[in-house]
């Protein structure tokens, strides 16, 4: 008969630390974008009403993009490189995403810095969230419902100070004066996100990792009735997906 444990597994601080870290990342670049890229559109000659309105749409654009790619993320995770290596590659990704927005203000370095966001951002979400359950065994599982309260907490904290903190930066007279507030509003947020990564990284030894699955094995799962099940689920959503992206 195991034994219960009331400890916390070794690598959950770095996990709650890095999504803190993150969410602030992500919320606090989104806070800004619409405001940044009207800004953007009108310096142009883009009239201010057509400006919200493209802004407006590019960016409900993005956050979609967000929530698509994690099933990309999900696969890479299963099928290539597991749930840690995927966290730690698409971060990066996520990173090159923040920084382009800092320092290439044109329409340009908005499109390929939002698209290097949506992938990184949207392709971790499935796989941080299923590595912390990785970190729990049948002595602590009693903790896990504990565990995720504080992980949901640490998001909305990230969140909140995103939110309350980006567009006054944005908006700090010195920093206009100078021109340095868009690098600034986006500069921190990808500070973050490159200590979330690194606060991710130093925790790569005291981590549970889970192999991936492998294609073979992938495959039997997601042909079998159950997996075909929750392919059928998500179909619609995809198909509604690639008409939109066609239409636009």
């Amino acid at each position: 008969m195991q034994s219960i444990s009331s400890k916390w597994p070794k690598g959950i601080p770095y996990i709650i630390g890095n999504e803190a870290a993150e969410r602030y990342s992500f919320y606090g670049m989104k806070a800004i974008l619409i405001v940044f890229l009207v800004g953007l559109l009108q310096q142009s000659g883009m009239a201010e009403f057509e400006a919200n309105a493209k802004a407006s749409f590019w960016v409900h654009l993005f956050v979609m993009a967000t929530y698509a790619t994690g099933i990309m993320g999900a696969l890479l995770s299963d099928i290539l490189w597991g749930k840690y290596r995927t966290i730690i590659n698409l971060s990066l990704v996520y990173c090159v995403g923040h920084f382009i927005l800092a320092f290439w203000e044109t329409p340009q370095g908005f499109f390929w810095g939002c698209t290097l966001i949506a992938i990184g951002a949207g392709g971790i979400k499935p796989c941080v969230s299923a590595h912390v359950g990785d970190q729990f065994d049948a002595t602590n599982s009693h903790l896990i419902e504990r565990m995720y309260n504080w992980f949901y907490f640490s998001i909305n904290v990230g969140a909140i100070i995103a939110y309350l903190s980006a567009e006054r930066i944005l908006s700090n007279p010195y920093l206009t004066e100078i021109g340095w507030n868009a690098r600034v509003a986006f500069g921190l947020p990808g500070l973050l996100m490159l200590i979330a990564l690194i606060v991710f990284y130093l925790g790569r030894q005291k981590y549970i990792s889970v192999k991936p699955a492998g294609w073979s094995v992938y495959k039997k799962e997601i042909f079998s009735s159950k997996g075909a099940s929750l392919v059928g689920r998500l179909l619609p959503f995809y198909i509604f997906l690639a008409i939109f992206l066609v239409f636009i």
